[in-house]
This record gives structure tokens, sequence and C-alpha cells, in this order.
């Protein structure tokens, strides 16, 4: 029998879930509605329904009805791929009123929401499921494996750097992200990610987080130190914004015209403004020193403003090194076509024995977003699950832990303290 979905927030992360279901997996889901604060929106992505993959438009819901969408079509999963602040007001209600539900990450923004979330897991006895792609990227899961085989023993440090450039990284501070209100700065939003890794990796969870970082390159007084005298709020209808490299032009493309300038008589969200504008107050430069309960220690940064998208992190154990590179293809968020999202350019894994000959390990990458990860994770959510013995499908545990690094390191960033992970949420009861 066909599992039912139902999606709310139409935006530019919606349209991997949804075009999973009308096409791929449509003998084993059936997308049954959308929700969203904009009709607009909704009544593109219809339209990117019926145009793009041969389905039938569904039904739409205002998210005031999202109560009466639930009651009228009976869905089995609620998806939820809104601004991260309202992630845990749907999943909540979701599981309330009897559904499972799959979150974009990260999973919420700050402890308290995070809480709640996990009381109401108990309380209700529902499922949460995490959407973690990068667990499933076959170089990743090389990384995992190498660990788990003891390849280089017991790890005891690990040197994480993350590269995000002035494309893909630029983007977090043109639209919502760039007010951590709304995503909880890009140790929350971004960085999930990379501590769900270290997780997944090490088979461990966080236990002290240190951080340190501001806004160094991106908003208007950085800009100004930098001797820039020409500002604009948003790119659309701006003269100046035609001369800067950082400006996204909607006009331009049909997509992000479509779902966001067209729709903005609806709501008033412009997805277009200046990255040296006013009004951003989440960090584009960030260090982070993490303790694990397994006592491995990691030392993590972040920055947004660079001229290559990926990462280089080292695992430093009793038996040895590993080293790795990656190089993603950067994008532009909704900006294009989507199966290109976080392409590998290139990846190397080297292994360095204590007393033996360093090699390199090849990994074959598979198609799509991610090197392969973003088919990978729709197969293991709307497919036949397979027995996986890395265990990469993330639960609202696992989500928890990653996002509970960022807001330990959030805390940190406020107070200059060292902060204890298990203080701020009570997750293993």
């Amino acid at each position: 029998m066909k599992k039912t979905y139902v999606l709310i927030g139409t935006g530019g992360r919606a349209e991997f879930f949804y075009g999973a279901l009308a096409s791929e997996f449509k003998e084993t889901g059936e997308l049954r509605a959308f929700c969203d604060i904009n009709q607009t929106r909704m009544d593109y992505a219809n339209t990117l329904l019926q145009k793009k993959y041969d389905h039938p438009a569904v039904p739409t819901y205002l998210s005031d009805k999202f109560e009466k969408m639930i009651e009228q079509e009976k869905p089995d999963f609620v998806i939820v791929t809104t601004v991260d602040r309202t992630h845990h007001t749907y999943i909540i209600k979701a599981l309330e009123l009897g559904c499972n539900v799959i979150t974009e990450k990260p999973m919420t923004i700050d402890a308290e929401k995070c809480q709640e979330i996990i009381d109401t897991v108990h309380r209700t006895g529902k499922e949460v499921r995490v959407a973690f792609n990068y667990r499933y990227a076959p170089h990743n899961t090389k990384i995992r494996e190498l660990i788990k085989d003891g390849t280089i023993g017991d790890v005891y440090s690990v040197n994480f750097e993350w590269a995000l450039d002035t494309q893909h990284g630029a983007d977090y501070f043109r639209r919502w992200h760039r007010d951590k209100r709304n995503s909880g700065g890009l140790l929350v939003h971004k960085s999930t990610h990379h501590f769900d890794l270290v997780n997944f990796w090490l088979g461990t969870e966080p236990e002290t987080v240190y951080a340190n970082g501001g806004l160094r390159f991106y908003g208007k007084e950085n800009a100004e130190s930098r001797g820039v005298t020409k500002f604009y709020q948003r790119a659309h209808g701006s003269e100046y914004a035609k001369e800067d490299p950082f400006a996204i032009h909607m006009e331009d493309n049909e997509h992000l015209k479509a779902m966001y300038l067209d729709a903005e008589k609806e709501d008033g969200y412009q997805r277009d403004q200046s990255v040296f504008g006013d009004g951003i107050n989440i960090e584009d430069t960030l260090g982070v020193m993490v303790t694990y309960k397994n006592k491995a220690m990691l030392t993590y940064s972040l920055n947004a403003y660079l001229p290559w998208e990926g990462f280089i992190i080292s695992f430093n154990g009793s038996k040895g090194r590993i080293e790795v590179k990656v190089r993603e293809q950067s994008y532009i968020n909704s900006g294009g076509e989507k199966a290109d999202e976080g392409a590998i350019e290139e990846k190397s894994i080297h292994v360095l024995p204590m007393f033996g000959k360093a090699y390199e390990v090849e990994v074959s990458e598979g198609e799509g977003g991610h090197g392969g990860g973003d088919p990978a994770l729709l197969r293991d959510i709307f497919g036949t699950p397979e027995e996986d013995e890395f265990h990469r499908a993330a639960s609202h545990v696992d989500g928890a832990m990653s996002i509970l690094t960022g807001i330990a390191g959030n805390i940190s960033l406020r107070t200059g303290q060292a902060v204890k992970v298990d203080e701020l949420v009570n997750i293993h009861r």
C-alpha cells in the first residue's frame, strides 16, 4: 500500500522531496497536498508538478489551515521544509495529529524547541526523520567504514575545515537565513550537517562545546571599512546591483522569478537582499572546539566567503591518520537545475598508517546531487527500506545531537564560556 504525504513550505528545498514523490517514487508514495503561507508559491509548485513531472496538481492549504489539511488528507507523513524557526511548530502539530514527520535539517534552532519535539515524540510514539543527505554521499559513508573498521585505531582528534564560496556562502546573507531568529545562524542551519557527520563518523555524541567568531566580511559596516560607498537594499530595480558580483537578479531567472519575485505581493519576502546591507546578524567566520563523550576532540572552522566550496578534514588516531579533501560544485539554492547541487568536482581520501606506506582509498561517486547522496537519501525515505550496516537514517535523536552542537556554540558565542551539551536538553530518558 502506498504511503501518503503532505508538504508544508514550498520554497527552494521543497522540490527535492515532492519532485521525487511525483516521479521515481510514485509507485510507493502519494503526494496529497501543499501547505504554505503563500498561495502564489504553492501555485507555482503545482505548475512544476504538472509541467515538469506530468503529475496532477494537488490541493493547496494556507498555513493557518494546516490542521484542516491533516484532517481532510489524512497523510501518513508530513514533510516539513519551512523556515527553520517554524520547523518545531509543524513537527509537533503533525505528531499530535497522528502523523510521522520527515523534516529538512536543522530539526529546529534552539534548546527549548528541541526539548518540545523530543517530549512530543515520547508522548505520541510517532517518528521524526531528519533529511541528512551528506551521510549518504559515498565518500562520507566510506569514511565511516574506515573508522568503524579500525583502520586508524581509536580516533583522538579531528580537524575539520568547511569552505563556503562567494556564490553559495553569500546566498545565506541574501535571504531569511541572515536573521538569526529565523535560522539559528550558520552554526545551526549549515553546520548541523557537519556536526552530524562527525557524530556519525565517530559513533559518539558531543559533550562540551566552545565557539568563537563573528560577522567579518558581509554586512554594511564591514563593506564600509573596506571603502565601499555604494549600497542598495535589494538587487531588483537597483542600478548599483548591476555592478555587484554578489547580487542575484531574479528577473533573469525564470525559476527564481516565479517562486519568489512574483510571490512578493503576498508576504513581502525579498529573496535578493544585498549581502552588504543592514539587518544581518549571523556570523560568517566561525571556529568551534568540541569534546566528545568518547574523549575525541574536534577543531572546526566555517568561513562563508572563500574562493572554493568544500571541506578538508583529518582524523588522527592510535594507528595513523586519514586525510580527506572534497571540492563541491557551488550553487545558489533554487537558482537552477537541482540535480547538480553539491556535485563533487574533486575528492581524495588518503590513509597514512603509523608505520606503513600511505595509500589512497578509491570511492565511486553515484549520480545526482552531493556525490549521489541525494538519490540515496530519497530511496531510503520514500522507497522500500533496506538493511543498512552504517545506520545512515537519522532519527530525532540524531537531529537533536547535531543541532545541539551548534546551539551550544551559539550560547558560547554570547557568553564566552564552554557549554555542556547534556545540560541543554534531556534526550535519553
